[in-house]
């Protein structure tokens, strides 16, 4: 069993700065073709309900299919990172991948608190890791089920 490393707060930043140019790639053409330029000049935080299913919806849904079927998102993928059950190194459940997007929200709200604690977390887990019981680990190579390879560190 090789044993592999959790991935710091750095390299993960790296992976949502890829993650969030390719999901503005494809979701500010959508709302200019169906907002026009008035979607920058609006002061509103929702234009309509087109906005909520692009802006929010859709890279909800994209970003849990990358991770239930390649335990990544292209960021993650890039940079040869996983998500893997913290207590078993399994592939998470797709309950614990939504329970992870979810907790996103629950790690941002406090000023970003709960994605900071991936600097200072033993196991390098954000709050959105913690509430899903998930960990992000480094990778030789892209994986889909990286538990063959995974020794839990405790």
């Amino acid at each position: 069993m090789t044993e592999h490393k959790y991935a710091g707060f750095w390299i993960r930043v790296w992976a949502a700065i890829i993650d969030s140019i390719l999901i503005a790639a494809i979701t500010v053409p959508l709302l200019f073709a169906i907002y026009g330029d008035e979607y920058l000049d609006n002061d509103s935080f929702v234009q309509g309900g087109w906005d909520v299913v692009i802006s929010y919806l859709l890279p909800a849904v994209v970003v849990i299919i990358f991770w239930v079927y390649r335990s990544a998102t292209p960021g993650k993928m890039i940079a040869k990172l996983a998500i893997v059950d913290a207590n078993t190194g399994e592939h998470p459940t797709t309950g614990q991948f939504i329970g992870r997007y979810l907790g996103y929200y629950v790690s941002m709200i406090p000023l970003f608190l709960g994605i900071l604690w991936v600097g200072f977390d033993k196991r390098k887990q954000g709050w959105h890791d913690k509430l899903a019981g998930t960990v992000v680990i480094r990778t030789n190579r892209y994986v889909d089920e990286p538990s063959e390879e995974f020794d839990i560190e405790t």
